[in-house]
């Protein structure tokens, strides 16, 4: 591989000695979305190149299922209201489906990565902190306090409100997570004393997972109990005096443990509408996504493009794009995203075309069929159709969608004398054994130039012909499509109008 081309995620693995961990992760308070995915896709890209690099990895998850809820989200009822502060993994499912608020949303956030063939180890934070896992790292902090306090105020010049700790015990009156300080840490009993800010007052024991630490010492903390050497993370928290920047120094005065490589990524953008949000309402659910296009496809989107890059993701047309591009299988990228070696043989665009003019899957087979492709691997066919179905019902823009009319369109009324001529005209050349795509395009400029009409005037007579539109797909693979005879007796029957 020559040293200009290497590919990201190579450059990373070449850097690195020793066994490594790489971790991923997500706080589980919405719709896991698109734009979610590219921490956990530019990890396992990260991790396929150190398996690549004949070096040794794992892909560990970890869910942040202990933080609290923030506020009531739009898509939460207001009586949710009454659970701002308490840990998601104690909150019940807004939907009644789980065992708690956090796991409706990891839910089908791991049917995903299954489908990405992504197979991490998963930790959820709850589980963690309950487990004890963090009983050493909390008493650490306690008893550092002070140390890390003069940290954080260092290196991101803010001022720690008083009585700030590195620990938020779990009240056990109101349940939440965020709203109690703590009167006397009783290293002895591994248990802090603490007063609510609902006027309870109690002993919260952290061996037990009573409570859970800050997020800027959180995070460090995790590093040290999971051994984590490398991270990627979105590029807010590597702003200077930001969560990464405490977390290494604490990492290491606090801790004694080197930093994970940083990977700081761009955010994923909806294309005219800004960075994806689950809050805002600016999101496509990554299984809403995988619905509509190829999973190696998404993968691919991420692992192309360098992670500190914004990407700027378009679902409509610019998807169709991507999928082209990824289907030329070319370069490291493609090896790094793709899932399986064998896909549908039949380009997206063209099953845009194919599933608009067939109504079953037989009819679907016959369109395929004539137009010149494979159609053994059905269960590849199916996928890329009904890919593609979920696709024209979501994301694509009006203009894409066609439906072939069944009966002479009265939009046939509007076409002139010199269209009709070139209808007759393309019926008789029409009545050939070739059908090839390209003939049967060029076909109709050399029509239009006999004729002495204007190019475009030939095909919108065709597409008003057909479909009853002024446009539709490209003429020439449009109309290889289509049964001879019906195309013939369309074009007679609108020339005789």
């Amino acid at each position: 591989m020559e040293e200009a081309h290497i590919h990201w995620a190579d450059v990373v693995a070449r850097a690195v000695e020793g066994k490594q961990v790489i971790a991923t992760g997500i706080t589980p308070s919405g719709d896991i979305h698109v734009g979610n995915m590219r921490e956990v896709v530019t990890g396992d890209a990260i991790f396929r190149a150190i398996g690549d690099a004949e070096k040794t990895a794992r892909l560990i998850y970890i869910a942040d299922t202990y933080d609290p809820l923030r506020t009531v989200y739009p898509f939460l009822p207001a009586a949710y209201k009454k659970y701002v502060g308490m840990p998601l993994s104690e909150i019940p499912d807004p939907f009644g489906c789980c065992s708690s608020y956090a796991e409706h949303y990891l839910r089908p956030f791991s049917e995903s990565l299954g489908e990405l063939d992504i197979a991490p180890e998963v930790y959820r934070a709850d589980r963690m902190y309950k487990e004890g896992l963090y009983t050493n790292a909390t008493k650490i902090a306690l008893e550092q306090h002070n140390l890390i306090a003069d940290i954080i105020e260092s290196v991101s010049k803010r001022k720690l409100p008083a009585g700030w700790s590195p620990y938020n015990p779990l009240c056990e009156r109101c349940r939440r997570i965020s709203a109690a300080q703590i009167i006397e840490h009783v290293p002895a009993r591994t248990a802090v004393r603490y007063r609510c800010d609902c006027g309870a007052e109690g002993v919260a024991d952290y061996s037990r997972g009573q409570g859970k630490l800050a997020w800027r010492v959180d995070w460090p903390a995790r590093w040290k109990i999971l051994g984590v050497t490398i991270e990627p993370f979105g590029k807010d928290h590597a702003v200077a005096g930001g969560s990464y920047d405490t977390g290494q120094r604490i990492s290491r005065e606090v801790y004694g443990y080197a930093p994970p490589v940083p990977i700081p990524y761009g955010h994923i953008h909806l294309k005219g509408r800004g960075k994806m949000s689950s809050s805002k309402g600016v999101t496509i659910s990554i299984q809403e996504m995988l619905e509509s296009a190829p999973a190696d496809v998404l993968r691919y989107m991420i692992i192309k493009t360098k992670p500190e890059k914004l990407i700027d993701f378009d679902p409509g047309l610019g998807l169709l794009t991507l999928v082209d591009e990824f289907d030329r299988g070319e370069g490291r990228a493609f090896e790094l995203s793709r899932i399986s070696e064998q896909g549908c043989n039949v380009p997206f665009r063209h099953m845009v075309t194919a599933v608009q003019i067939a109504h079953n899957c037989d009819e679907l087979v016959e369109v395929l069929r004539r137009s010149g492709y494979e159609t053994t691997d059905m269960t590849a066919l199916r996928r890329r159709a009904q890919n593609v179905r979920n696709w024209l019902d979501r994301f694509a823009p009006p203009f894409v969608k066609f439906e072939v009319q069944r009966t002479l369109p009265v939009q046939v009324k509007t076409l002139t004398a010199g269209q009709k001529k070139a209808l007759e005209k393309l019926a008789k050349a029409l009545e050939t054994d070739s059908w090839d795509p390209e003939w049967l395009h060029n076909e109709v400029y050399n029509i239009s130039e006999q004729v002495g009409i204007h190019s475009k005037e030939a095909f919108k007579a065709i597409y008003i012909s057909l479909l009853a539109k002024t446009s539709g797909p490209r003429a020439g693979w449009f109309l290889a499509t289509l049964d001879p005879e019906f195309v013939i007796a369309r074009f007679r029957e609108a020339a005789a109008t």
